[in-house]
């Protein structure tokens, strides 16, 4: 009775595995993909926010919030995985040493490399766990909004708009008015100076006499 029992379970199994071969091989979606609501812990997106889903490359995409972007270039719909560290404003690229150009897609797909695909600018990135990184600035250059994730400018670069973003641009002129008060402040000097020196000596010797 045993025996037939056993003979009888190996079937049954035998039979669900003929069944459940040929779902498996077609992937009809009949088994929901696995969704790990985590990896956004470790994702870092900059200036945007993350979501998980198994649809997108790496099972998630940083969305950028407004002002800013993944890369220098306009076409970002297969690098939505790339956080939002690029500033959408006046870039002047001219007076820095020139960027690399983007990099083919890699064969394997499936490893991501946060520094093969990011801009440093004047920097190196260095990767430092699966989906985070550093720029490391070259001398005279500096992380935008002082965050080492963010790429190295020189203060020639940032443009007067991207002050809207936070982010500080040196002011390559002095204002006019202040240059005004401060030549008021000492023009006045010289002349003044003059006169009064004249009536203290005239007061000194007159009390002298």
């Amino acid at each position: 009775m045993a025996a037939a029992s056993s003979i009888n379970f190996q079937a049954f199994l035998a039979i669900l595995l003929l069944l459940l071969l040929p779902l498996a091989v077609k992937g009809n979606g009949i088994f929901p993909p696995f969704i790990d609501n985590n990896i956004c812990e470790e994702v870092q997106c900059g200036k945007g926010t993350c979501e998980a889903n198994p649809n997108f490359p790496f099972n998630f995409k940083c969305n950028c919030d407004n002002g800013w972007k993944r890369t220098r270039f306009g076409n970002e719909q297969n690098l939505e995985y790339l956080p939002c560290i690029i500033p959408d404003c006046s870039l002047d690229y001219s007076c820095m040493p020139a960027a690399p150009p983007l990099p083919p897609v890699p064969y394997n797909i499936s490893f991501f490399d946060p520094c093969y695909w990011l801009y440093c600018g004047q920097g190196t990135c260095t990767k430092n766990a699966t989906y985070t990184h550093t720029c490391q600035c070259d001398y005279g250059h500096y992380n935008l909004l002082n965050i080492s994730a963010y790429p190295c400018y020189s203060d020639c670069a940032l443009g007067s708009d991207c002050q809207r973003l936070g982010i500080r641009v040196s002011r390559s002129t002095s204002d006019p008015s202040s240059n005004n008060n401060s030549n008021q402040a000492t023009s006045f000097l010289p002349g003044k100076f003059h006169w009064i020196a004249i009536f203290l000596i005239s007061t000194v010797m007159a009390l002298w006499k």
